[in-house]
């Protein structure tokens, strides 16, 4: 019995961040028109735009190899485990002894090799210049995120996030300057590696300032739909990660009971509010800044997340 009743919650949170993923994106979307004083798209809009999708025919390039085909699918199921890992409402969940922060890395990083070489396979330029500013932008981001969760385990002794998470709920933390540029690092590479302002513009279709956009140009269909869905788990599964790590207040405990998980899904939807709609008032009152400043970005970045491990090694030497 007690099987089966972790079973059912890690099934809940699985299917929870998949149906959460399109509504935050349409809430971020709602909240950006109403801070221009537009009307804006329903919250809904991202379900019906890939209903949509998923009714279309695929059409594909007659020089598009296996890989053009397999990639859309490869990319989602890489997205949706690595989000799914991310504790969201409790701890401790059946798979949790897999939610490492270096394995999660490792997901999304395959998920952006596999992307880049798609975007590639088929010879457009656009395709191409989509995938060198990619590759160029993970070249800084994936260094700054392992020099984040170097910085994490140093703190609470482990990469396990459910480990991680109850060591930052507990009294033992306090207040340490390296968790703060830990916590900015990690928001700054969440907004580079989901695309957003300042390092892309998720609105634009212009193919000379697109990075995530052109490398997709030529997917269509229900390849397209895979892709978007992935997208919006990304951005999910970056503030889970900031929210587990940073926030893990109201967060159940395996085996606490309905009532604590219902109260941990009530208390993580709001927090999902809380850091869209921050994210969409930053987008607003932020312009996008040039592809060859995107290092400089990521750079500072990266410096963050290394004074913040180094001061905890000088911090633990004395």
């Amino acid at each position: 019995m007690v099987v089966i009743s972790n079973i059912l919650v890690q099934t809940v949170q699985m299917l929870l961040v998949l149906l959460l993923a399109p509504l935050l994106t349409g809430f971020v979307r709602k909240i950006k028109a109403r801070l221009v004083r537009r009307r804006g798209a329903s919250i809904f809009q991202p379900y019906r735009d890939l209903l949509r999708l998923l009714r279309k025919e695929v059409v594909i390039a007659e020089n598009a190899s296996w890989l053009f085909r397999v990639t859309p699918y490869i990319t989602f199921a890489a997205i949706w485990v690595a989000a799914a890992l991310v504790p969201t409402f409790a701890t401790g969940l059946l798979f949790n002894w897999t939610a490492d922060l270096i394995a999660i890395v490792a997901l999304l990083g395959s998920a952006r090799f596999f992307l880049a070489l798609a975007g590639m396979d088929v010879g457009t330029s656009f395709g191409g210049i989509g995938s060198s500013r990619e590759v160029m932008i993970a070249t800084l981001a994936e260094p700054a995120m392992l020099l984040i969760v170097f910085c994490m385990a140093l703190v609470a002794g482990s990469t396990q996030l459910s480990t991680v998470a109850n060591f930052m709920a507990s009294s033992w933390v306090g207040l340490r300057v390296s968790l703060g540029m830990a916590v900015i690092a990690l928001i700054m590479v969440a907004l580079a590696e989901n695309a957003r302002i300042p390092v892309d513009n998720p609105a634009t279709h212009l193919e000379l300032t697109m990075v995530h956009e052109a490398m997709i140009l030529e997917y269509s269909g229900r390849h397209l739909a895979m892709i978007e869905i992935g997208a919006f788990l990304k951005l999910l599964l970056y503030i889970s990660l900031i929210v587990c790590v940073f926030l893990p207040w109201k967060m159940a405990v395996l085996g606490a009971g309905p009532l604590a998980y219902a109260v941990g899904a009530g208390v993580f939807i709001v927090k999902l509010a809380v850091a869209g709609f921050f994210l969409a008032l930053f987008e607003t009152a932020t312009a996008k800044m040039r592809v060859f400043r995107i290092p400089q970005f990521l750079g500072a970045a990266l410096m963050l997340g290394l004074l913040g491990t180094l001061l905890l090694f000088v911090s633990r030497s004395f």
